[in-house]
């Protein structure tokens, strides 16, 4: 008999046990209080509803996407542990985490992390409060939580890297816009004490060798593939493959990008290049990616929402961390701009202009997350993606 799991009160933590990932019908969550499990029979003559319970139907992980190599030379049997030849290497895929509840939702929602992170920006906060997972898992959405290929539970890569101790975590907490290490920036909606920003520190996790737009991209395809049509939620640099993805894969019916990192125009609108000072004290090119107009017109069949929080300078500023969030901004409102003009359906919230003040980079994550659910909820509303 299938076996559902009935969470009391609050959803506060997914951790599947090692039973869980072989057989989903066994499946099994540690850690939460409160946790009961009940036979099929036992379900049906509860009344959930009065009772404050929540219903798991299905929960588990699979792979999406990727590639095998094959070493070259024949395989020998028996001869594994002399030989490398004709032996394989399963990698590059995405790894995604689910939770489906009892009487669903529509359309379930698919989350990608962004740069140094993974699924687990979007499980918690640092300080240990719900974040979107559990807090959209009650409103009877689909859950589907992915790490990236070569990168977290997706580890496992098809080509020779190595990782290198990074000590940057002073230059995160700017970047971030969370402050000035040490110090925060004022009315900062972030958890402030030193327990909850080691845990942040500690959710960073690193590349195992370089993961391109293509190869991300082509693995959240994959994702879809198999999640059907679904709600996208892109961050930060995750936010270029909501566009990539929603060009290779008609499943995905909206986009929620909080804050990403870089946009796509067609080709012959392409908008002039808006300097910002990150680019020459880090290095790097934040200019946007050109595609064909047939590839960009596929981004104005779904709604398009994008998010963006406090301590964005309207004016060009010395401090770098800000200057870049500055004109990755004023490239989303191009963007925006472009998807309506061509007959797309995309809006971009600037948060104080909404009231909304002292949001970081991770709105999932500050204090006031449960405000930004709501105003998402608003939309997903408006746009009927909610049924």
């Amino acid at each position: 008999m299938k076996r559902k799991i009935i969470l009391a009160g609050l959803l506060s933590a997914f951790i599947l046990s090692a039973a869980g990932c072989a057989d989903n019908s066994q499946s099994t969550i540690s850690n939460v209080s409160e946790t009961e499990i009940s036979s099929e029979n036992s379900v049906e003559n509860s009344d959930n509803s009065q009772n404050n319970l929540m219903v798991i139907k299905e929960e588990g992980y699979f792979s999406a996407g990727g590639t095998v190599r094959t070493n070259s030379g024949e395989y020998v049997k028996g001869n594994q542990y002399l030989s490398k030849d004709g032996q394989t290497v399963h990698g590059d895929h995405a790894t995604v985490a689910y939770q489906i509840p009892e009487n669903e939702k529509k359309y379930p929602m698919v989350f990608l992390h962004g740069v140094g992170q993974s699924s687990r920006c979007w499980s918690t906060t640092p300080d240990g409060r719900e974040g979107f997972q559990q807090m959209f898992l009650k409103d009877g959405y689909g859950i589907y939580l992915v790490d990236q290929p070569r990168r977290g539970l997706s580890g496992q890569s098809t080509e020779d890297a190595s990782v290198a101790s990074d000590s940057s975590d002073q230059m995160w907490f700017s970047q971030f816009r969370i402050g000035e290490w040490p110090d925060f920036y004022d009315g900062v909606q972030f958890p402030k004490d030193d327990e909850s920003i080691d845990q942040f520190f500690r959710q960073m996790t690193p590349d195992v060798g370089m993961a391109g737009i293509d190869m991300i991209s082509d693995a959240m395809s994959a994702v879809f593939d198999k999640t059907g049509p679904a709600i996208f939620f892109t961050h930060s640099a995750g936010g270029v493959m909501g566009w990539e993805t929603a060009i290779k894969n008609d499943n995905v019916k909206g986009i929620v990008a909080i804050e990403p990192g870089m946009f796509v125009f067609p080709e012959g609108e392409v908008p002039d290049k808006i300097p910002n000072l990150y680019e020459q004290v880090a290095g790097v090119v934040t200019d946007p990616l050109v595609v064909s107009k047939e590839d960009f017109e596929k981004l104005t069949k779904m709604p398009i929402i994008i998010y963006y929080g406090d301590y964005i300078p309207a004016e060009p500023s010395e401090n770098a961390g800000m200057d870049y969030w500055r004109a990755t901004m004023e490239y989303g409102k191009l963007f925006v701009d472009c998807v309506n003009k061509h007959g797309g359906d995309a809006k971009l919230v600037f948060l104080p202009d909404e009231g909304i003040k002292g949001n970081t980079h991770f709105v999932m994550s500050d204090l006031n997350n449960d405000v930004i659910k709501e105003h998402i909820s608003k939309w997903l509303s408006e746009k009927n993606l909610d049924e």
